[in-house]
């Protein structure tokens, strides 16, 4: 079943090599991995994650997120945005670029964002990034950003959160397949992120 969703996706993409990382960390930033041609979970959320991606702006949100990654010739291949985080998984063409296109969108989103809102906080706060290992690794993170608006009790269907690519493999690949995709990784149901953002 993993093949079906992974056939797009090469396994090249899949951090095999050091040598053209480079990971940086700042004090007050969480360490970020630039590596080219690599598999990518990006994860950001709102500044105390206050709920302020209401529909209109999970949608622009969206919209930006296609605009930059096409941009800069990055693969985004899944997204999930909710009210106050989102994840990405996708593939970087080079990988120093990601702090540039993050930087961006959120840029971008957030002048949007005060501008609807009347917003006069800080919007975005950090973002972190994971390269998946493995296949395995892969679609377990897949499962996660997938079932994210149902863990958190947004839908008790993900056929009715639009702001996903759920949409797109139920298309493609169909409910029982996706079943079964979800029945082969359980771990996504482990995975602890760190997007709890404490402001300083």
């Amino acid at each position: 079943m993993a093949l079906l969703l992974l056939r797009a996706f090469p396994r090249e993409w899949l951090l095999n090599t050091i040598i053209i990382m480079k990971i940086t960390k700042h004090l007050s930033t969480p360490a970020h991995i630039y590596a080219d041609n690599t598999a990518y979970f990006i994860s950001a959320s709102t500044w105390e994650h206050r709920k302020l991606l209401d529909d209109e702006c999970k949608t622009r949100l969206t919209e930006l997120l296609h605009e930059v990654f096409d941009e800069y010739s990055w693969v985004l291949k899944d997204w999930v945005i909710l009210d106050n985080h989102y994840h990405l998984l996708c593939c970087s063409k080079v990988g120093k670029d990601m702090s540039k296109m993050i930087n961006k969108i959120h840029g971008l989103s957030a002048q949007f964002i005060n501008t609807k809102r009347n917003n006069k906080d800080k919007v975005w706060c950090n973002y972190w990034d994971y390269c998946p290992r493995d296949e395995r690794d892969y679609n377990t993170r897949l499962c996660y950003l997938l079932n994210n608006p149902y863990k958190h009790g947004y839908v008790e269907s993900l056929h009715d959160w639009f702001w996903s690519s759920f949409h797109q493999h139920y298309q493609k690949i169909g409910d029982e397949n996706l079943r079964d995709l979800f029945l082969e990784y359980p771990d996504y149901r482990k995975i602890k992120l760190p997007e709890a953002c404490e402001p300083t």
